[in-house]
C-alpha cells in the first residue's frame, strides 16, 4: 500500500468511526426521549460537564474559548461551525449537523444541549471561567445554529 493509500484508507476510516459515533449519539437521545428520561439526564450530564470544563478542554489542548468551537468541529466532524469575530467575543454558525439530521430521522428528541452545546459551554468555561454563551438559535428549530460568546 502506498502511502497516498493508507492516507485515503485512514480518513476514510476515520469518517466511518465519526458516523457511527454521530448514530450512537443520536440512538441514545431518542432511547432516553422514548424512557421519558432525556430531561434528567441532560441536566446531569452537564452539572458534570461543568465540574470537568478544564480537563475536558485541555484533552483538545484548548487554551481560548474559541478554539472549543474549531477543534470539537475538526476533531468530530459533526457541525461545520465556522466562527467570526464580534466586538465582545465571536459568534458560531452552522448550518449543517450530523447528530441533529440523525435525531430528526430517528424520533423527536433534541441532541443538542445534551452531546454539543453543554460540552461547548463546559470548555469556554474551563479556559474562561468569566465567557457568557448564548445559544440564539439551533438546527433542531432553525435553519442553522448560532451561538454567541462574550468574553
Amino acid at each position: 500500500m502506498t502511502n497516498e493509500e493508507r492516507i485515503m484508507y485512514l480518513e476514510q476510516k476515520v469518517k466511518a468511526i465519526q458516523l457511527t459515533y454521530a448514530a450512537a449519539l443520536a440512538d441514545a437521545v431518542v432511547r432516553y426521549g422514548n424512557e421519558g428520561i432525556l430531561d434528567k439526564i441532560t441536566d446531569q450530564k452537564h452539572a458534570e460537564q461543568m465540574k470537568n470544563g478544564a480537563m475536558l478542554a485541555a484533552r483538545l489542548r484548548v487554551t481560548e474559548p474559541k478554539q472549543v468551537i474549531e477543534k470539537t468541529r475538526d476533531a468530530f466532524e459533526c457541525a461545520d461551525f465556522v466562527c467570526t469575530d464580534t466586538s465582545e467575543g465571536f459568534e458560531a454558525v452552522a448550518t449543517s449537523c450530523i447528530i441533529c439530521s440523525l435525531a430528526k430521522q430517528m424520533g423527536d428528541h433534541n441532541p443538542c444541549q445534551i452531546f454539543c452545546l453543554s460540552p461547548i459551554e463546559a470548555m469556554i468555561k474551563g479556559v474562561l471561567p468569566e465567557a457568557e454563551l448564548s445559544v440564539v438559535s439551533t438546527l433542531w428549530e432553525a435553519d442553522k445554529c448560532l451561538l454567541t460568546v462574550k468574553e
